[in-house]
């Protein structure tokens, strides 16, 4: 019996009703619990036991920064707006269901990298597929696939995932062929799939990143027609964390 038990829930794919339906089995008998109770803690089991596997898998596929998360971000650092802001974003993950945006906008070092991951991180727990890149990667992927004719199958292909994060896209050279395919991409996804993009660039100064005028304007009214836009100014948070360090 124990063999046709085995091999039956191998069949209906229940690793861990296989695992551990003979300690809850005799857990039971000890508490006196019935079948119902019994089944029902078995359910939870598995169903736990799945969700920590795809936690699992999806941050490794996410490829997020190493030490980036809300355990490790000192949010009482920056202002009350800003804490409310990302606060709202954490608890709730409808805007990626909505295909919203996030830009996090400020100087070098001021905590935006470690929002964006720490969001991302979040948003996996809370089931939502995520993908980072650095901006420089994202448009030389996307190059190279234009090159090979392959440019929306690449941008097809990153649609299975809710949020995409562009890490630091004020570093994307200003180049036409770079500039096209950024374009090209925000584009693309615009209305089907959220961004959280952070730049050490105001708006004021994104001709810096799309040489064309009318680029640069079709590209922001794009990211942020619905978005959350969180500036981060003050003293460098890299530097405060080391210093406490």
């Amino acid at each position: 019996m124990p063999e046709t038990i085995q091999l039956l829930l191998k069949e209906l794919r229940l690793p861990t009703f296989s695992r551990h339906y003979l300690a809850h089995q005799e857990q039971a008998l000890a508490n006196g619990y019935g079948h119902i109770r019994y089944l029902s803690g078995l359910c939870e089991q598995e169903v736990a036991d799945r969700y920590q596997k795809r936690v699992q898998r999806w941050t490794r596929e996410a490829g997020l920064p190493l030490g980036k998360s809300f355990a490790t971000l000192a949010l009482s650092e920056f202002s009350n707006h800003l804490q409310q802001q990302v606060i709202a974003l954490k608890e709730r993950t409808d805007w990626a269901h909505r295909a919203e945006n996030v830009l996090l906008i400020g100087p070098s070092g001021v905590g935006k990298s470690h929002i964006a991951a720490a969001l991302a991180s979040q948003l996996i727990e809370q089931n939502v597929r995520v993908k980072w890149f650095s901006a420089v990667a994202l448009v030389q992927s996307l190059q190279q696939a234009k090159r090979d004719l392959d440019l929306m199958t690449i941008m097809t292909r990153l649609d299975k995932y809710q949020v995409l994060v562009i890490d630091d896209i004020g570093y994307v050279k200003k180049t036409d062929a770079e500039t096209q395919v950024l374009f090209e991409f925000v584009a693309h996804r615009y209305e089907s799939g959220s961004l959280i993009i952070t730049s050490n660039q105001p708006f004021s100064q994104w001709d810096q990143i799309f040489p064309d005028t009318m680029m640069t304007v079709a590209a922001i009214d794009r990211i942020i027609h619905h978005a959350t836009i969180i500036e981060i100014e003050g003293e460098s948070y890299r530097k405060k964390q080391s210093i406490k360090n």
